[in-house]
């Protein structure tokens, strides 16, 4: 089984910044994907940024040049550093892990989310 434990979510005006964070534990071989979504009031859940155990990047075309997401691979973490926050960036994130498991076989796993309200 693998946990996906995230932390940082808050409420900040505009132009403020948080650091989500997502940490996996379990029975983890290696995690090739590690992503972060979000999903706002009424709205579907949409990728916010993605980045691979190699360092290959992307990110929605909203958050380009406000968010960067970053790894740490030893400690099976991923993060999402967002500044300059808009009011449409309020919603909860989810993290996202595609695990290899120590017993073989590929899965994705998802965090329990965490709120960030971002108000004018």
């Amino acid at each position: 089984q693998v946990h996906l434990v995230e932390s940082g979510g808050g409420s900040v005006h505009t132009g403020g910044s948080l650091r989500l964070s997502c940490a996996a534990s379990g029975s983890i071989d290696n995690i090739p994907l590690m992503s972060w979504h979000r999903q706002a009031p009424g709205k579907q859940r949409e990728l916010v940024a993605a980045m691979t155990s190699g360092g290959t990047i992307d990110y929605a075309d909203s958050v380009k040049g406000r968010f960067a997401i970053s790894r740490d691979n030893a400690k099976n973490t991923v993060y999402l550093q967002m500044n300059n926050l808009k009011p449409e960036d309020t919603a909860v994130y989810y993290c996202r892990a595609g695990v290899v498991v120590t017993s073989g076989g590929g899965y994705d796993f998802w965090g329990q989310g965490t709120q960030v309200t971002v108000s004018s």
